[in-house]
């Protein structure tokens, strides 16, 4: 028998190699469609994370290429992937209690203001208890302005000119859309285009972002300025059992980096995003409508209230505490 002897630099060099493996860690994150402004803290959370941990722990950011982007939560509560973002409106049974967020004329009218809303309700007792059934923790929001209406045809220049417009919408959007007369279509962004170009819908909320990311501006011929009649709800959440996993050190870089991340969203919307959104409505020669303060106040008084009553009494029944949830989220926007 010959007998290897293991020197101490060979031991040395595979006690770092075995070291390396133990707490190199790899997370899979599922989002949709392209980089764009919607997911520019997630990138810029990667890149922290990673530079923190000197590359020992990476963000594997995969657009469209793990889920389908209504099957997000799914596959966070499976563990079929780490970190995912998804849309509260697009399953409003699956997360009930953040779906608060998306009533209509909520006023909230900052990025700024949008972060603080939504952390207050994703620090909330029973928002924490919803999302435990998915096995998941929220991260960060993706905060967005308020939507505006992008459409082909002739533009509404009133509230009755609403009437019978179909209109990609979600969540609360969408039920102001009703309220109003229009027809409500959800779908996902990836649809939208195709949706606006075949005559599926005449119109598309979004957030100017995505209204240039998902071309509806190379089909519109008129855009709403001012009828901001909410947004919509998108966390970043982490599989909770992924999370717990984390040594501290990889938990602290994680967790360390959400704000600066933000920070750097709302720094790339309110910049770059929004210095490109006026000339591109520009060169494509878009219509802009914008209403009278008179409109608006009809608009709100028709939507914002019965859709806050029909919210909580829905959601009272889920078991949620939805009165506290709503005055919470008023509560928060009135201090901030």
């Amino acid at each position: 028998m010959i007998r290897k002897t293991l020197t101490l630099a060979t031991l040395t060099a595979m006690s770092a190699l075995i070291a390396g493996e133990a707490f190199a860690t790899e997370w899979n994150v599922s989002l949709w469609g392209k980089r764009r402004a919607f997911t520019e803290h997630i990138e810029k959370l990667a890149e922290l994370v990673s530079a923190k941990t000197n590359g020992d722990f990476t963000l594997n950011l995969s657009y469209g290429g793990l889920s389908k982007n209504r099957e997000n939560l799914d596959g966070i509560s499976i563990g079929a992937f780490e970190m995912a973002q998804f849309c509260a409106g697009y399953h409003a049974d699956k997360n009930p209690s953040i779906t608060v967020l998306e009533l209509p004329f909520l006023g909230v009218d900052s990025l700024e203001k949008e972060i603080a809303v939504s952390r207050a309700i994703y620090d909330h007792p029973a928002t924490k208890e919803d999302m435990a059934r998915w096995n998941a923790t929220l991260l960060m929001p993706s905060p967005l302005p308020q939507y505006n209406i992008a459409g082909v045809g002739a533009p509404p220049k009133t509230l009755k000119d609403y009437e019978g417009l179909t209109v990609r919408a979600t969540g609360g959007i969408g039920k102001a859309m009703a309220a109003v007369g229009a027809v409500p279509t959800s779908m996902s962004a990836s649809e939208v285009r195709q949706a606006l170009d075949s005559g599926v819908v005449k119109a598309v909320a979004f957030a100017p972002h995505a209204h240039m990311s998902f071309g509806t501006v190379e089909t519109a011929n008129w855009w709403t300025t001012n009828l901001n009649p909410g947004t919509v709800n998108c966390p970043v959440v982490v599989n909770t059992d992924a999370l717990n996993d984390l040594s501290e050190e990889h938990r602290a870089a994680l967790l360390g980096s959400v704000d600066e991340a933000l920070k750097h969203y709302v720094d790339t919307y309110n910049g770059k995003t929004m210095d490109a959104w006026g000339p591109v409505l520009s060169e494509k020669g878009i219509e802009s409508v914008t209403y009278d303060e008179a409109e608006l106040a009809a608009f709100r008084e028709a939507v914002a209230g019965p859709a806050a009553k029909a919210w909580i009494e829905e959601n009272k029944k889920r078991g949620l505490p939805a009165q506290e949830l709503y005055d919470l989220t008023i509560k928060t926007v009135s201090e901030n």
